[in-house]
C-alpha cells in the first residue's frame, strides 16, 4: 500500500446565496409563533428596529425609507462572499444547506455580521421592557413526573432503606407510569447489594401508595387490577366482579371482540359482559399521562379564509397575530449620516441599519409570497371549501410552482407549518397539497379525498355485521374509486379504524 500526498487543480462552477436571501428564505418558512418571536429577538438585539407608531400612514414610510436609502447607499449594497471572506458571512451561507423541512432552530442565529459585543442602550423614557413583560408573562415550568412521584413518597412512612430503594425504582417508571423493566435488570444497577425480594416488596408499597392507582404497573392487566383495588378500598360499596373477572381472565378476547366467547365462558349475559367493559373505560390504562402536563400545542393562523357573496369567492386575508408593525429608527439613520461620529460607532450602526431593512423586506415578501400561495390554492380547491373533504383534488406544489413562475422549494417553505382559518376549521395548508387518483367518470380525486369516502362507507355499515376490507374495495368501487385491498387497509389503519372484526357490536 502506498500513500502519496500531491496538488490538484479543479474548475468548479458554485451557487453562493448572498446572507440577505438566506435570510429571506427562513423568515419565509417559519410559522407564526417563531416569526413572532424572532421579531421580538431582533427587537431586542437592533437599536435602529422600532415599533411602528399607531397612526403613520403609508406615504410618510414611504418617504422615510427612501430618504433612509438614499442616505445609506453604501450600507444597502447585497453582500456576495467570494473564497477568502471572513468566517462570519461563510457561516451564513453554510446554514443554507440546514433549513429542512422538519424547522430546526437556525433562526435563532442572527444573519450578517455579528453585533453581540455591543450592548443595546438602556432607554429610560417610560416604556416598559419587553423582555422582561415576556419573562413574567411566561408560565413556570411545571414538575416533572419524577419529581411528583417523589413527593408523594416523601410523604409515606418508610424506611431509610425502603426510602432509598423506593426513589430508586420511580426512576425507572415510564412516561405511562409503567415499569417495564424486569427485576433483575433492576437488580444490576440497585444501590447496596439489594435483593430481588426487597424490590419486590418496596413496589408493592410504591403501587399501593402512589397516586394516581395504577403508577408502578408492569403490565395493563396489573395497572386496571391496581386501580380496582384501590377503588374497593375507597367504596366498599362498589361491586366490580365482572370487571375484575373481564381483566384477570379475558384481556385478549376483549381485544379481539369476541364477547359471545367471553359470556359463554363466564356464564354471563352478553349485556353484562357490555356492561362490564363499559365499567373498565372509567379506568385509565396510561396513569403516568395524568402526572404530565402536556398543553395542547396553541396554532395561531397565518390567514383567514372568508366567502364573499358579492364576488361569488373565497377570499384570504393575512393575520398579523402578534406581530408588530417594524420601521427603522431616525434617531440612527441620521446617526449613520453624522460624519463627526466615530468610526467604529458609525459601522456599527450602518450594519444594524442594513440588518434591519433586511427583516422588514424579508416580512414583506414572506407575507406575499404566503398570499400569492394561498390564493392558488384557493382557486384550485374550491369545491373543498363548497362541499367538504370529499372534494379535494389532488394538487402537486409544481403545479403551484409553475403557475406563480418560483421553485418548487418556495413553495414547500411557504406552506411548511402554516395554518389557514377557514369556514371549516383552521386546517394546515399543506393539507390541500397531495397526489391522488383518478374516478372511474375522470374526475381527480385526492388520497385524502379517499380517506374521507372510506370513513363514510364505514360509518354507514351494519354494526351487527360490518365490511371486511374486501368488502370496502367494491363500496368504494361502486362509487367510481377502484384501489386495491392493501390500499384500503393501510387507510383504515391511518383513519384509526379497527378491522372489520374489532367494528362488530353485538
Amino acid at each position: 500500500m502506498r500513500i502519496d500526498a500531491g496538488q490538484q487543480l479543479r474548475i468548479d462552477q458554485r451557487m453562493k446565496l448572498a446572507p440577505r436571501m438566506i435570510q429571506s428564505m427562513e423568515i419565509l418558512q417559519m410559522p407564526q409563533a417563531a416569526l413572532e418571536e424572532r421579531i421580538d429577538q431582533e427587537l431586542t438585539n437592533n437599536p435602529t428596529l422600532e415599533l411602528r407608531e399607531a397612526g403613520t400612514d403609508d406615504e410618510s414610510l414611504r418617504a422615510e425609507r427612501e430618504q433612509a436609502e438614499r442616505d445609506n447607499q453604501e450600507g444597502e449594497r447585497e453582500l456576495v462572499v467570494a473564497d477568502g471572506d471572513d468566517k462570519k458571512s461563510a457561516d451564513d451561507f453554510e446554514r443554507l444547506s440546514n433549513i429542512s423541512e422538519e424547522y430546526g432552530d437556525s433562526w435563532e442565529a442572527n444573519t450578517g455580521e455579528s453585533y453581540d459585543s455591543y450592548r443595546r442602550p438602556v432607554r429610560n423614557d417610560g416604556e416598559r421592557d419587553r423582555k422582561i413583560d415576556a419573562m413574567a408573562n411566561t408560565a413556570a415550568r411545571s414538575e416533572s413526573m419524577f419529581d411528583q412521584l417523589v413527593a408523594q413518597w416523601r410523604m409515606v412512612e418508610t424506611t431509610p432503606r425502603e426510602a432509598e430503594l423506593g426513589q430508586y425504582i420511580i426512576g425507572f417508571l415510564d412516561a405511562d407510569g409503567y415499569l417495564r423493566t424486569d427485576m433483575q435488570t433492576l437488580l444490576q444497577q440497585a444501590p447496596d447489594h439489594a435483593t430481588i425480594a426487597e424490590l419486590e416488596a418496596v413496589l408493592e408499597k410504591l403501587q399501593q401508595n402512589l397516586e394516581p392507582p395504577g403508577l408502578g404497573a408492569r403490565n395493563l392487566r396489573e395497572c386496571l387490577l391496581l386501580q380496582i383495588d384501590a377503588r374497593e378500598r375507597s367504596d366498599r360499596d362498589a361491586d366490580l366482579y365482572v370487571e375484575r373477572l373481564l381483566v384477570e381472565e379475558y384481556l385478549k378476547d376483549i381485544e379481539a371482540n369476541r364477547l359471545p366467547r367471553i359470556a359463554k365462558a363466564t356464564n354471563l349475559t352478553l349485556d353484562e359482559v357490555k356492561q362490564g367493559i363499559l365499567g373498565l373505560r372509567q379506568f385509565q390504562p396510561h396513569p403516568g399521562r395524568l402526572l404530565s402536563d402536556d398543553a395542547p400545542r396553541t396554532i395561531t393562523p397565518d390567514a383567514a379564509i372568508e366567502y364573499d357573496e358579492d364576488e361569488d369567492r373565497y377570499v384570504a386575508t393575512l393575520t398579523s397575530g402578534h406581530t408588530p408593525p417594524l420601521s427603522i429608527s431616525n434617531t440612527y439613520a441620521r446617526l449613520a449620516r453624522d460624519n463627526g461620529v466615530d468610526k467604529r460607532t458609525r459601522d456599527f450602526v450602518n450594519t444594524n441599519l442594513r440588518n434591519a431593512r433586511w427583516l422588514i423586506d424579508a416580512l414583506q415578501q414572506r407575507n406575499m409570497t404566503l398570499l400569492r400561495v394561498i390564493n392558488v390554492v384557493l382557486e384550485a380547491q374550491r369545491d373543498y371549501f363548497d362541499h367538504g373533504p370529499q372534494a379535494l383534488k389532488p394538487l402537486p406544489m409544481t403545479t403551484v410552482a409553475d403557475q406563480l413562475g418560483i421553485h418548487v422549494a418556495t413553495v414547500s417553505r411557504a406552506v411548511h407549518e402554516k395554518y389557514l382559518q377557514t369556514p371549516r376549521g383552521i386546517l394546515p395548508l399543506r393539507m390541500f397539497f397531495s397526489g391522488g387518483t383518478e374516478t372511474e367518470s375522470g374526475d381527480s380525486m385526492s388520497w385524502s379525498a379517499v380517506q374521507a369516502k372510506l370513513q363514510e362507507v364505514i360509518d354507514a355499515e351494519d354494526k351487527s355485521e360490518p365490511l371486511n376490507d374486501d368488502q370496502l374495495v367494491d363500496e368504494l368501487k361502486k362509487r367510481g374509486i377502484d384501489i386495491a385491498r392493501r390500499t384500503v387497509a393501510k387507510y383504515r389503519k391511518q383513519l384509526n379504524i379497527p378491522p372489520a372484526r374489532q367494528r362488530r357490536e353485538f
